[in-house]
């Protein structure tokens, strides 16, 4: 899977139980095929690992429950829960302007890996090494100026779907969602894990122009509503370092 370094899109988001899984999916697959990347594997998903960072006032937690519309907030993402896999890392932007969502990221070197589990100023030094870009000098700068440090480890399973009939139409499914509270990017024993929306799985569909309209009939005829819902702060409320004040 070549992974996609810059794009702003529309993303809307569901939560689906478990029971309606199998049936959604089956209907889903009249119109959609499952993304080449997945198709061969044994169960066609792949594990994602994302390291959230925050301020200690927990900016970026408070302004997506508050609903702030023009927002950001950074991660490194992997997609393996093995230390020793030679698996790409990546720093990743991702940012809201009133409905739109965009993405920013950039390949790191691995040795990244311990700069994360030390001093904050080891990061920012290994990071200050690197050849620099736009998003490199954004996440130095608010670094420095917010006082970000590692707060978060998320870990999911996703199982993607493309559109046969429109390429920018995705839909995705994020199931056994689990946080801990860590500064690492590779679990250390003590670390405690944490399941949430337990029985659930996050819906993501994702489009550059608009939905289809059979997308829509499905969406209604499975009862579901729209949501706004972030993985990293259900996490944060599930490990109790953040409360949702709503």
């Amino acid at each position: 899977m070549k992974p996609e370094l810059h794009f702003s899109r529309f993303e809307f988001k569901y939560i689906m139980p478990r029971h309606l899984r199998q049936a959604f999916e089956s209907e889903l697959g009249y119109f959609m095929a499952l993304d080449p990347y997945v198709s061969a594997r044994r169960h066609q998903k792949y594990f994602v690992r994302s390291l959230y960072f925050d301020d200690e006032a927990l900016t970026c937690y408070y302004e997506k429950t508050d609903g702030v519309m023009v927002r950001r907030k950074y991660r490194i993402r992997t997609y393996t829960d093995n230390r020793d896999e030679d698996t790409a890392i990546f720093l990743e932007m991702k940012g809201r302007y009133n409905a739109l969502v965009y993405k920013h990221r950039i390949s790191l070197p691995r040795r990244i890996i311990g700069d994360i589990e030390g001093d904050s100023r080891v990061l920012i030094k290994t990071l200050v090494s690197l050849k620099q870009d736009t998003l490199l000098s954004a996440f130095i700068f608010d670094s420095l100026r917010m006082r970000l440090r590692p707060r978060m480890l998320i870990d999911y399973v996703r199982r993607p779907y493309v559109s046969r009939y429109a390429p920018d139409f995705r839909v995705t499914f994020d199931d056994s969602l689990e946080s801990t509270i860590t500064g690492s990017l590779f679990n250390k024993v003590t670390d405690r894990k944490r399941a949430f929306l337990p029985g659930y799985s996050i819906v993501e569909v994702k489009f550059k122009r608009h939905i289809p309209s059979w997308f829509h009939r499905l969406i209604q005829s499975y009862e579901l509503r729209r949501i706004s819902v972030s993985k990293y702060c259900k996490g944060m409320e599930r490990t109790g370092l953040a409360d949702n004040l709503e």
